[in-house]
């Protein structure tokens, strides 16, 4: 396979998922999966949170970045925290540097010692935000190139708008399923009127204040109520107050 196909290939991945749309840890393990090969890195992670009170997924390459990336997460630390939170770091860094080890005093440290020696966080920007970051690390000292920065950012970049477009699909469908929640409720409670007004000789307005008064002295849902009325297991105190 071509390294234009690999490309490709990636990219249908990361905006591939569900029946539902793209699932939200399976688009991040595609995206650290893929990067290493396509740009030429020894290994990658990512830290996403589309909310400020969201909690933050963390996922790595292989086992160990995981790791590093999760406890960094948790201590508020390192190039994708930074990058995340705004508090953006350098395009890049040596880990090995004084800038890098006083910034990240655990993250750097550990890192050498997994036999890293450079890393960049580059932000996964969507139209509205930045959701998370990647991070590339490398195993040489030498800058990590500039058009292996653009790609990485795209990926990032491509990841972000995906997984946002799913969220909003996701809030969407939630917000449908309400309204379609609110109307049918509402139908059911303008039935138990129309029986209640019928078969009292009310006004469909008193027979709402009798429908919701009887409800809220046994405290009932309205529609509970409603729904025995219709069923014909009203209780007699309402429908036959006499």
């Amino acid at each position: 396979m071509t390294s234009q196909q690999q490309l490709a290939d990636a990219f249908v991945a990361l905006a591939g998922g569900t029946a539902d749309g793209p699932d939200v840890p399976g688009t991040l393990a595609v995206l650290v999966a893929r990067s290493p090969t396509l740009l030429g890195i020894r290994a990658a992670g990512v830290v996403f949170a589309p909310h400020e009170r969201a909690e933050v997924q963390v996922t790595g390459s292989d086992p160990e970045v995981s790791r590093l990336e999760h406890d960094a997460s948790d201590l508020r630390e390192g190039p994708g925290h930074d990058c995340h939170r705004g508090s953006l770091p350098p395009a890049q860094a040596a880990l090995d540097s004084r800038p890098a080890r006083q910034r990240w005093p655990h993250y750097a440290p550990r890192a050498l010692k997994l036999g890293y020696a450079r890393v960049a966080a580059l932000p996964l920007r969507s139209p509205s935000r930045i959701t998370g970051a990647l991070i590339l690390l490398s195993g040489r000292r030498s800058p990590i190139p500039p058009d292996v920065l653009a790609l990485g950012q795209s990926m990032a970049d491509f990841t972000a708008v995906t997984l946002e477009r799913a969220d909003e699909a996701d809030r969407s469908r939630a917000l449908t399923a309400q309204l379609e929640l609110a109307l049918t409720s509402r139908v059911v409670i303008e039935q138990a009127k129309g029986i209640l007004a019928t078969r009292l000789s009310l006004t469909m307005d008193d027979a709402f204040a009798l429908l919701r008064g009887h409800a809220r002295s046994h405290q009932r849902p309205v529609h509970d109520v409603a729904c025995e009325i219709i069923e014909g297991r009203a209780d007699p105190e309402l429908i036959d107050p006499t």
